[in-house]
């Protein structure tokens, strides 16, 4: 297992991005859960525990822009097979600062970890805490590299009424870390405009590849 990857997602929540130099870094998997790709401007990292002068020399061989080759369809089918790991999509990677205080909205913490919105996320994420609101959920955990990440669903009948926001807003009040991470389809545009106007900031994109 590497902390590099973690101390590199640390630096880029700071402000601190590797180098905007076309370049790729290549470092060891931060847990048997997850290796993939996260790609910041004009750099990117690959996570896994193959050989890089493999890694190296796909990249070279994938027939795409140099700065897209780490997120091409046929890099990440190639580190699939590798692997036998797979994928569900490359999504948005944003990031916000922890607020003080008690959420405004009123929350009731599902407490039963057999409840299958906590097994769900339990796949995916450690020390999972999963809340309820009327017509929604939030559910918090440590995922990639050990940092601690947000998921919101609202339920059909209730959007529209700002409650995406308030969750993902509740979300910064209740995380035990510094800065919280979330992750959105890009093609969710509703999504990404929610946890955006909630403070959430883009850093990346990134391709995990998870154990079949």
């Amino acid at each position: 297992m590497s902390d590099e990857l973690a101390g590199i997602l640390a630096a880029a929540a700071r402000g601190r991005f590797p180098a905007s130099d076309g370049g790729v870094t290549v470092v060891g998997r931060p847990g048997v859960r997850d290796e993939g790709v996260v790609a910041f401007t004009a750099h990117s990292v690959v996570f896994t525990n193959e050989d890089p002068h493999w890694v190296r020399a796909e990249l070279a061989a994938t027939a795409s822009d140099r700065l897209a080759a780490p997120m091409n369809p046929n890099f990440l089918s190639a580190l699939m097979a590798r692997t036998g790991r797979s994928m569900d999509t490359i999504d948005l990677v944003t990031v916000a600062e922890a607020l003080p205080g008690e959420p405004e909205i009123g929350l009731h913490e599902i407490e039963d970890r057999e409840h299958p919105r906590v097994t769900l996320a339990l796949k995916r994420r450690d020390d999972v805490r999963v809340w309820r609101a009327d017509g929604g959920v939030l559910v918090l955990g440590r995922g990639l590299a050990g940092r601690w990440e947000v998921s919101i669903e609202v339920e059909e009948e209730a959007r529209g009424r700002g409650l995406g926001l308030a969750l993902a807003l509740a979300a910064r009040h209740l995380v035990p870390a510094p800065v919280l991470w979330s992750q959105q389809s890009p093609g969710n545009a509703r999504s990404v405009r929610t946890f955006q106007k909630a403070g959430y900031r883009p850093v990346a994109s990134e391709a995990i590849l998870a154990a079949r």
